[in-house]
C-alpha cells in the first residue's frame, strides 16, 4: 500500500497566507436518488440494482465532506479551487458545499449540463474570498472522428489571485472501454483541444497562469498527455508558452491515484503553464509541500484504502458491483501548491 498522510493535531484556518491549495477530486458517482428520464440513471435510484436512497447519498456526502476538510486540515487552508468530476447535476454540487464542515469556506460553483449520456458533469468550486471570478466556459469536446460522440465537457474559468491572471480547466476525458489502444484517438483528441486552449489563452495574454486538472483516463507519460497536450516533465528545461506536468516523476516511481488489476496508475492530473511553474511572471508559484519530493500531491489518509479482502490497499470505493462499501471514491484527490 502507498504510505498514507498523518492529520493528527493539525487544524484549518480560513486561509494562510500566501499559500493557496488547488485540488482535484473524482466523485465517482455522486449522483441524487431522483431518477432523471433524460439520461440514464437508473442504476442509482431507490428502485434501482444499488438501491441508491437518501441514507446512502448523504453517507457519501459525508465522506467526500471528510475528505476536503482533511485535505484543508493537513495544509492548514481550505483549497482555494476544487474541480470534481462525476457529479450528476449543480443539486448535488449545492448539497456538497452546505455541508457543515465545508461551510466556513464559502464556496461558489460554476457548473454546466453536459451532454454525456450517463448525465455526469465536471465542477468547479471556488472560494471568492481567494479567486476573483471574472468568466467561465463549457467547450464542447470535438473528436474529429465521431461528429455527434456525446461526453463531458471541458470546463474553464478565469479570474485573479492576488492580481494575477488564472486560467483553470477541469475535464474527464473518455475511458478506455473497449480497450487503451482503442480508444485512445478519444484521449489524444482532447488533448489536443485543450492544448489548442492554452496557446489561445498564452497568446492574448502571456502572464496569464494556466492550471488543468481532471481525470484523463490516460497516465502522463501517455501519448494524450506527452504529444497532443504537451505536458512537459522536466522543470528546469521549460521555455514560455510550454505545459509541465508535477505528477509524472511520481508516476514514474509507482506512485498513482487507482488501482487496477494490482497496479497503479496515475490518471487524476494536475498540469501548468511554465510561468506558474518557475514563477517567470508575477509573484505567484508552483511550490513543493513541506519536506514534499514533488510538486504534484497524492492525498492519502488512511481511511481512504480498503483495509482486507480481494482489495486490500485499493481506494475504498463507494460500490463494489452493487454491495455497498460506505466508502469514498475509487480515486484519490489530488493537489497542487501555490506560495508567493
Amino acid at each position: 500500500m502507498l504510505c498514507a498522510v498523518a492529520l493528527v493535531g493539525l487544524s484549518v484556518t480560513a486561509q494562510t497566507p500566501n499559500k493557496y491549495v488547488v485540488s482535484f477530486y473524482n466523485f465517482e458517482n455522486l449522483f441524487d436518488t431522483i431518477n432523471d428520464p433524460d439520461t440514464y440513471d437508473e442504476e442509482f435510484t431507490p428502485k434501482g440494482p444499488k438501491a441508491w436512497n437518501s441514507y446512502k447519498y448523504y453517507k457519501k456526502l459525508g465522506n467526500l465532506e471528510q475528505v476536503i476538510f482533511d485535505i484543508a486540515r493537513y495544509n492548514g487552508t481550505y483549497p482555494a479551487v476544487l474541480g470534481v468530476c462525476e457529479v450528476e447535476n449543480r443539486n448535488v454540487l449545492e448539497d456538497f458545499v452546505a455541508m457543515p464542515k465545508l461551510a466556513p469556506a464559502g464556496y461558489r460553483i460554476v457548473h454546466y449540463d453536459s451532454p454525456d449520456a450517463r448525465g455526469v458533469d465536471v465542477a468547479f468550486f471556488y472560494r471568492p474570498d481567494v479567486f476573483e471570478l471574472e468568466g467561465s466556459k463549457a467547450h464542447k469536446l470535438i473528436v474529429p472522428e465521431l461528429p455527434n460522440f456525446r461526453t463531458r465537457d471541458i470546463l474553464t474559468m478565469w479570474g485573479k489571485i492576488e492580481g494575477e491572471p488564472f486560467f483553470m480547466a477541469v475535464c474527464h476525458w473518455s475511458s478506455r472501454l473497449g480497450g487503451q489502444a482503442a480508444s485512445a484517438f478519444k484521449r489524444n483528441a482532447a488533448g489536443a483541444q485543450m492544448r489548442q486552449i492554452a496557446d489561445s489563452v498564452l497568446a492574448a495574454n502571456p502572464a496569464t497562469k494556466i492550471i488543468f486538472m481532471g481525470d484523463l483516463n490516460d497516465d502522463p507519460t501517455d501519448p494524450s498527455v506527452r504529444e497532443y497536450l504537451g505536458a512537459r516533465e522536466n522543470k528546469n528545461k521549460l521555455v514560455a508558452g510550454d505545459l509541465y506536468s508535477p505528477f509524472i516523476e511520481m508516476f514514474k516511481k509507482g506512485e498513482g491515484t487507482l488501482a487496477y488489476q494490482d497496479a497503479w496508475n496515475l490518471f487524476d492530473n494536475m498540469i501548468v503553464s511554465e510561468n506558474l511553474a518557475n514563477g517567470t511572471t508575477g509573484a505567484l508559484r508552483l511550490t513543493k509541500a513541506e519536506k514534499g519530493k514533488y510538486y504534484g500531491n497524492i492525498f492519502r489518509a488512511s481511511y481512504l484504502f480498503q483495509k482486507e479482502g480481494q482489495y486490500k490497499g485499493y481506494p475504498l470505493r463507494t460500490f463494489v458491483s452493487n454491495n455497498f462499501q460506505s466508502g469514498y471514491s475509487d480515486h484519490m484527490p489530488v493537489y497542487l501548491l501555490i506560495t508567493k
